[in-house]
């Protein structure tokens, strides 16, 4: 008798077991290339923990979110979990475009999100279109990264050719309603893919409203000193200054000028160390008054975007110990619209994915126009940016008009008088 029962339970288990492992999720690879070490170590920090926490959200139920994929676990009916694979590019094309190779050929990704820095981007998303494998970017914004003709590549953020428009158009807005009398301009930028690009949208973006650039004036990124470089941003005394550096040497930039004792009328930052939180805590009050382009803000999400709030609270600030910025939620946001298409396509078909990536909108609660749809180059038609100002570490809205929460603070308060 004892014999039978010690039988029966085995059975019993053996099919429990036999039953668990038939349901069993497969893991989808995904690799997260971003600056994990050296000058925009922070943001790189940001990015991965933005699409941990994207992650997460596909792999765990979230029944009080009101977004897709949110009520069950995993994709499929649960079949299928993301894993992400981390790499590290430290800011350098070389070391990406080498990551890049061993994500897909060693671990086996079956497609990377990444780099944030352009100039990363450019040689990693190479790798995979030889690979014929899809490469996903959220916020890198160099205009040329979707001018290549590209079959797998796909990017979330407004390009630095959207953003130097708006720029512009912010400017002949206080020059016509603010009687603010800008003419000139400066161009201060990182000698890199996204630097180099920025400036040159800038100065097409400046003859929009005959805007004359005094100064151009590229640096090294990673640099440890730019008191020659902003010298040379005095001596030109631009009225308004487009800047585009990232992390530590955007914050280098901010407390040079105020060693220099000298600011613009008004200062606009392409995607940039202005949007991460940490690089605006360690500034302080340095930071007050600087503008620049983002898509997320907490006081924009407030009233624009709920349900990214639910996200951000549940699984991005306890990793990072700080709200998303608009960099890294747009890292977030490629893993959602690569998750809805996984489940569109009825799996991890690389052929079938990019044919849905291709052709469908994708509702996201985690983008300021609540959808991402891909044009024919790969670039987001619906990405969108607000200018914001910074005060007390706070990101006031000032245009467009539509999104506007504050009135700006123009000229920008002189450093002595602060």
């Amino acid at each position: 008798m004892r014999k039978r029962v010690v039988i029966a339970v085995m059975s019993v288990l053996s099919a429990a077991l036999l039953a668990s492992s038939a349901f069993a999720a497969e893991e989808i690879k995904i690799g997260a290339l971003f600056p994990l070490t050296g000058p925009a170590a922070v943001s790189g920090q940001n990015c991965i923990n933005s699409v941990l926490a994207a992650a997460d959200f596909i792999n765990e139920a979230n029944p009080e979110i009101n977004a897709p994929l949110a009520a069950g676990e995993g994709l499929l009916g649960g079949k299928y979990v993301i894993k992400i694979v981390q790499a590290d590019h430290q800011g350098k094309p070389d070391v990406a475009k080498s990551e890049a190779e061993r994500l897909y050929n060693q671990e086996g990704v079956f497609a990377i999100i990444g780099c944030y820095n352009s100039a990363a981007t450019k040689p990693a998303s190479a790798v995979a279109e030889r690979a014929k494998k899809i490469f996903l970017c959220g916020c890198s914004s160099s205009a040329e990264l979707t001018e290549r003709g590209y079959k797998y590549f796909f990017r979330h953020a407004p390009t630095d050719a959207i953003e130097s428009v708006e720029f512009v158009d912010y400017i002949a807005y206080l020059n016509k309603e603010k009687n603010a009398d800008i003419k000139t301009i400066g161009l201060i930028y990182e000698n890199t893919e996204f630097g180099k690009h920025a400036a040159a949208e800038a100065q097409k973006a400046a003859k929009k409203i005959d805007l004359e650039v005094v100064a151009d004036i590229p640096f090294n990124n990673g640099a440890t000193n730019l008191n020659s470089e902003v010298q040379k941003l005095k001596a030109a005394n631009p009225d308004a200054v487009f800047g585009a550096a990232l992390g530590g040497d955007y914050s280098l930039w901010v407390r040079t000028m105020k060693q220099l004792n000298w600011l613009p009328k008004i200062a606009l930052n392409y995607c940039t160390g202005y949007q991460n939180p940490a690089v605006q805590k360690e500034l302080a009050d340095d930071g007050n008054f600087f503008m620049g382009g983002m898509g997320y803000s907490p006081e924009l999400a407030k009233k624009f975007m709920p349900e990214a709030i639910k996200i951000q609270d549940k699984y991005y600030t306890p990793r990072s110990n700080q709200p998303f910025d608009s960099d890294s939620i747009q890292e977030a946001v490629m893993l959602m619209v690569l998750a809805q298409a996984i489940e569109k396509a009825g799996g991890p078909d690389t052929e079938k994915v990019l044919q849905v990536l291709k052709t469908e909108e994708f509702p996201s609660i985690m983008s300021l126009s609540g959808s991402v749809k891909f044009d024919e180059t790969g670039q987001n038609a619906k990405a969108l940016s607000v200018i914001t100002q910074l005060e007390s570490q706070k990101y006031n809205t000032v245009f467009p008009l539509k999104y506007k929460d504050s009135e700006p603070t123009y000229p920008m308060t002189p450093w002595d008088k602060r």
